[in-house]
């Protein structure tokens, strides 16, 4: 079953001498449920752009994105609610808060609409840090962490509200090699495990082969 569906997006930013830089120029692109496909470019390609417009932080100038069958460019669409409940993201830099725990950290996404977070949303946050191997940081704060378990907090975060969509942008652009290699596998066993979707940006011929499919950003469009 198809996720996602894009059809000419185009996308442009005002280059600050009244012209237009033209960052996607007519992607195309389809995703079925529980693939796992990496999205390959130069920098300044346009990598964090697409994934931004997956993720309804930004909207195309034109063409059309359906997810899950849903209309995203539609009037009256609710982003904000629609990001929360259906998308989990993870950064480069983690952008984990300083002043709560691993644990917190990764509960934080249940608690946009609540103020405590319930039973079941503890244990599956439990679950997910014995899949990524860091359920003994639980109670650590970020400054004690080391890079590859702030990045292990950061995936366990975006799979907190069990999203139809995971999106990694270059989440492993900050690691050494070695826990490059750990995210990028720890992203396929839960790909694997969970059958979450993921969509990924990334400049490394290594993390991207994990994915099932390699698609290249070149002069605004997708090879």
């Amino acid at each position: 079953m198809t996720l996602i569906k894009l059809k000419d997006i185009q996308k442009s930013y005002p280059d600050g001498e009244n012209r237009l830089n033209r960052v996607l120029q007519g992607v195309d692109m389809e995703v079925r449920k529980g693939e796992f496909i990496a999205i390959k470019g130069a920098s300044g390609s346009g990598k964090t752009t697409l994934l931004s417009i997956l993720g309804t932080l930004l909207m195309p100038d034109s063409g059309s994105y359906f997810l899950n069958n849903t209309d995203m460019t539609a009037p009256g669409i609710d982003c904000p609610l629609v990001r929360n409940k259906q998308i989990g993201f993870v950064f480069q830099d983690h952008r984990l808060l300083p002043q709560y725990t691993a644990m917190e950290n990764i509960l934080l996404p249940a608690l946009a609409h609540k103020s405590k977070a319930g039973e079941e949303e503890i244990d599956y946050a439990r679950r997910l840090m014995e899949l990524a191997r860091i359920r003994g940081v639980a109670n650590q704060y970020p400054h004690t962490l080391s890079g590859g378990e702030a990045s292990r907090v950061a995936v366990c975060r975006a799979l907190i509200m069990k999203p139809l969509l995971v999106l990694a942008d270059e989440p492993t652009g900050q690691l050494d090699r070695e826990n490059a290699k750990n995210i990028a596998s720890l992203l396929s066993e839960i790909n694997k495990d969970i059958q979450t979707t993921i969509v990924m940006a990334t400049h490394s011929d290594e993390t991207s082969s994990v994915a099932h499919c390699i698609l290249t950003l070149k002069e605004g469009k997708l090879q």
